[in-house]
């Protein structure tokens, strides 16, 4: 449906196509955010013949897979689609595998028995089938890819492709000409209420129309609160109602299981939550402590803010309109910078190429005088950096300054809405707990637009490559070669 939007996953699906030691793959993602279309789409672009079956209509066949024979389980597809999946070139797509989950265990079989035929099965509360599975899941037998809504990128391919230019250039060493700044600034203010859902950018797109992108936001909310019923009780539906409008309204606070309903009992929100997460509706920023990596082993699961699936979904749920987020700019908005956070850690979770489980962090220092928090900590190559966001062009950097006291980190992230510069600061910060004493921290404060978060692999990488080179300074030849022996380089 939404094949002509170009998405980064076709790189990896041709890469998982062309593997020499193919397994299964399957995609996990929330409802709508186009696992179905990419399938598609690739079919269509590598001359593939598909045949596609969607498990929700065809219940009966968990029965079927139960039996673990392929070849029974392929007639079975072929009588229903009229298409064999077992000829050369075909392609097999389950669809909606969580609706018949001993599929995902004939998966193995697939891997073993048929390991020329490529197999794609996709699931949209594939969550919770995964926590629940009775059977033997075909550990090392499959792979996985999880899907996210457009990201900013893809939605500049889609409506402004020339844009994608200064991206690609973006560095601390050139500005980006003022006029592709605000342009790019605009998108990215278009893309905080149209958002990242395939349906609303591909309607964006063709019509230009606001009016028809919130109707479109409007079904996907309603999709997703029909899906309710479908994993929880009846007891928990209103709760699960409750919990949904507020995390729009509550994005990156410290989450207070009181904030999403007075009413209930601390374990039956965070069960909800805890729903919600499996169903990809939201994701968690779990607090760590940041002394080393992986940031997980640190993590204090009682701790955490929400994020959102998609930032033009959660501002529909706050009602904005779509003159107060072209006025973002201009005027102060209450939510503002919760958008901004949102927009920030959505891309984040987003980073890693579909290959990871999403997972994020923050850091949080609580005390009666000295509160400290920085948004985002990220873990790249070994390395860990601080990241703010900031909704304007200014802001405070206290926080960050704690943190990086505390931590003795050397480089940090600020998103704001300046063109991208280095700074080499140094600043001077009262000991936690005293009066008089202070503690100096010195750093690289690397300041990048909003609009130029994906960026961040590849200015991390190539802050590695930094760290990795030799001082040199203003050695003759002879030292030069002496220190690239020293180094181990070889040529």
């Amino acid at each position: 449906m939404f094949s002509h939007l170009s998405r980064k996953s076709s790189h990896f699906l041709k890469e998982w196509f062309h593997s020499p030691k193919r397994k299964p793959l399957i995609v996990r993602g929330a409802r709508q955010v186009g696992k179905t279309s990419i399938v598609r789409a690739f079919t269509e672009q590598n001359g593939l013949v598909l045949c596609e079956i969607n498990l929700e209509k065809h219940l009966h066949l968990d029965e079927v897979f139960r039996s673990y024979d392929v070849r029974k389980i392929n007639l079975e597809i072929e009588a229903i689609t009229g298409v064999s999946p077992e000829k050369k070139g075909h392609l097999l797509f389950l669809d909606e595998i969580q609706a018949t989950p001993h599929a995902l265990a004939a998966l193995r079989y697939y891997h073993e028995e048929y390991p020329d035929l490529p197999v794609i099965a996709t699931g949209s509360l594939l969550e919770f089938t995964l926590s629940q599975a009775n059977f033997s899941m075909p550990v090392g037998r499959v792979v996985y890819y999880h899907l996210f809504p457009l990201s900013f990128r893809e939605f500049l391919q889609a409506l402004a492709p020339d844009l994608l230019r200064y991206l690609n250039q973006i560095s601390f060493e050139t500005e980006i000409p003022q006029s592709a700044h605000l342009k790019l600034l605009e998108k990215q203010r278009e893309y905080l209420f149209v958002g990242g859902m395939p349906e609303a950018v591909s309607v964006y797109k063709e019509s230009g129309s606001i009016t028809e992108v919130t109707e479109v936001h409007r079904s996907i909310i309603d999709t997703y609160r029909d899906d309710f019923h479908k994993y929880a009780s009846q007891k928990e539906l209103l709760r699960l109602q409750k919990v949904f409008s507020q995390i729009p309204h509550r994005l990156t606070q410290k989450t207070k299981y009181s904030h999403y309903d007075p009413d209930a009992r601390t374990n039956e929100v965070k069960h909800v939550i805890d729903l919600l997460t499996k169903a990809r509706v939201c994701f968690p920023v779990v607090r760590s402590h940041c002394n080393g990596v992986p940031l997980n082993a640190e993590a204090d699961e009682k701790s955490f803010k929400l994020l959102f699936l998609d930032v033009g979904l959660a501002s529909h749920v706050l009602g904005l309109k779509w003159n107060s987020i072209q006025e973002l700019t201009q005027t102060e908005l209450v939510n503002e910078g919760g958008l901004a956070e949102q927009f920030i850690g959505q891309h984040l979770l987003n980073l890693g190429e579909g290959k990871q489980a999403p997972e994020l962090h923050y850091w949080l220092r609580e005390g009666k005088a000295n509160n400290a928090e920085v948004d985002y900590v990220i873990a790249r190559s070994g390395s860990i950096y601080p990241v703010e966001v900031k909704a304007g062009k200014s802001g405070s950097l206290k926080s960050l300054h704690q943190y990086l006291l505390a931590k003795s980190d050397k480089i940090a992230f600020r998103f704001d809405l300046n063109q991208p510069s280095r700074q080499e600061l140094e600043s001077s910060i009262r000991l936690s707990g005293t009066e008089n004493k202070t503690g100096k921290v010195t750093y690289s404060l690397l300041s990048l637009p909003l609009y130029a978060v994906e960026e961040m692999n590849r200015i991390c990488g190539q802050i590695k490559g930094e760290r990795s080179l030799p001082s040199i300074g203003s050695s003759s030849v002879a030292n030069l070669n002496e220190t690239i022996r020293d180094a181990g380089w070889q040529f």
